[in-house]
């Protein structure tokens, strides 16, 4: 059988290289892609492929998967995962970065799974993993564009995987809380368990979605928040 094959977008730092390493140790071919070296970097480490690239840019989404398909000839899973969009006061945030936020979150989701849905149609199935935020169902006002847009998302991933489940294409959310990627150990006392989260933690998680451990979940969003959101 061949290897299969992983795709990270936002693979060179935080949560993205935590889950290159993590599929990496689980046999899985990395094909990485980040704004900057750090990528290829990582990929040299795991002995992977990368490509500098930004998750706004559909021709960048293209190469990646080109790379990922002239190196290996297969995806079998894909992280979707990009930097915070521009944050601000709810309404003084501009048109052209909504506009941004939008590229970023929503539609570099919608693009990739154009690319790679065919791929993985023929292959049999795949899974995506799209990550969002624990913010996704509980907005907050400490980033409005992140919030709303990664809530579509959210409704993105169902409408998926009704769509592509009888083709055994999954696709779900990782909805990270509080992580140690970012400076954010001031607001560990916000989640039940009085602590921020690891990028370990989160790639664990991850990998779960995006291997066939999870093979009958689908259109589901993993809140790995340390208890941060309130709804059940």
């Amino acid at each position: 059988m061949s290897q299969k094959v992983c795709l990270v977008t936002g693979g060179g730092r935080g949560i993205g290289a935590a889950v290159a390493r993590e599929m990496a140790s689980r046999g899985y071919a990395m094909v990485l892609m980040s704004p900057s070296e750090s990528c290829e970097v990582l990929a040299a480490e795991l002995g992977g492929v990368a490509r500098r690239g930004v998750a706004q840019s559909e021709a960048d989404l293209k190469a990646i998967v080109d790379l990922a398909l002239t190196t290996h000839g297969r995806i079998d899973a894909v992280l979707n995962h990009t930097g915070h969009p521009p944050k601000g006061d709810l309404l003084e945030i501009p048109d052209e970065k909504w506009d941004l936020a939008h590229e970023m979150i929503v539609k570099s989701v919608l693009r990739m799974a154009r690319f790679v849905t065919p791929v993985m149609e023929a292959q049999g199935g795949g899974s995506i993993v799209n990550v969002t935020t624990y913010a996704a169902a509980e907005p907050s006002l400490w980033f409005p564009a992140s919030c709303a847009y990664r809530a579509a998302v959210s409704s993105f991933t169902k409408l998926y995987s009704d769509r592509y489940g009888p083709a055994g294409i999954r696709m779900n959310c990782l909805a990270p809380g509080f992580t140690d990627s970012l400076d954010v150990a001031k607001f560990g006392d916000l989640a039940a368990l009085k602590r921020i989260g690891t990028v370990q933690e989160q790639a664990k998680a991850a990998a779960f979605l995006l291997t066939p451990d999870s093979s009958y979940v689908t259109g589901q969003t993993l809140r790995v928040d340390g208890g941060i959101t309130r709804h059940v």
